[in-house]
């Protein structure tokens, strides 16, 4: 039977870790690849006999550039990557271990995630899939926020029932989203800044993502939390477009 390792990236993620390691307890292996964490995260990975190895935290802002050493400090042939706000359901491990038998299949898997905005998990029409799933062996993650790793063959995404998921606890006050936001921008900006953006990127891709989230995503069937969300979603898109902007003007 094939081993799965669960891998997690941490710093100062106290808050869930301790849901988060017990929803994922009947896996072969759980490395914990902390970034010099302050609070007790380092204990709680102790206590729950998990593998835990050390990134220095440096000045980076988040965990990317620590996924790959992450990932290759597993010992199985396959990693599931889970953030320390995330919960693995049953059914999802239980689909998991099935796939990894299938002969032939993928080397990789979008995972379906759903998350929580303003007090509620966003509804079951909506799941944001994330590249979580993978052959170890090969696969590199580049070093820059929302990027997905680089697997060494097929991927696709995970077929199983809706039960079959990452649960994101991550609940965050309006103000963390959009300092948040501010970060994330600031740290997309060097990805992107060859896009060429300009004038028709500040209309269209703020325009672009507002329908896709409220309209296509389904976003408006949850009222007010639904508009608010599809407006940050435009937001981030106009903050990411003006900075990359800024960087060329400042050159």
């Amino acid at each position: 039977m094939s081993r799965i390792s669960v891998v997690i990236n941490t710093y100062n993620a106290s808050q869930h870790l301790e849901k988060v390691l017990q929803s994922v307890r009947d896996f072969d292996e759980i490395v914990v690849c902390d970034m010099e964490s302050t609070d007790d995260t380092r204990e709680i990975a102790a206590h729950y006999g998990c593998k835990i190895v050390t990134f220095p935290k440096a000045n980076h802002k988040s965990a990317e550039p620590a996924r790959t050493f992450a990932i290759q400090s597993a010992s199985s042939e396959w990693v599931l990557v889970v953030d320390a706000d995330e919960l693995v359901t049953p059914e999802l491990r239980r689909v998991l271990y099935k796939v990894v038998k299938a002969p032939d299949g993928p080397a990789g898997y979008y995972i379906p995630r759903q998350n929580m905005f303003l007090g509620m998990f966003v509804r079951d029409f909506h799941f944001d899939y994330q590249l979580r799933f993978f052959i170890r062996e090969g696969t590199e993650w580049p070093p820059y926020v929302h990027t997905f790793p680089k697997v060494q063959g097929r991927v696709e995404r995970l077929k199983a029932g809706r039960d079959a998921r990452l649960l994101h606890l991550m609940d965050e006050t309006m103000h963390e989203y959009m300092a948040k936001m501010n970060e994330y921008t600031d740290n997309e900006v060097d990805k992107k800044r060859d896009k060429g953006y300009g004038v028709g990127a500040l209309l269209w891709r703020p325009a672009w993502r507002f329908f896709k989230s409220y309209v296509m995503d389904g976003s408006f069937r949850m009222g007010t939390r639904g508009l608010i969300r599809s407006l940050m979603a435009a937001q981030y898109q106009y903050w990411l477009v003006s900075k990359i902007i800024e960087k060329r003007y400042r050159a």
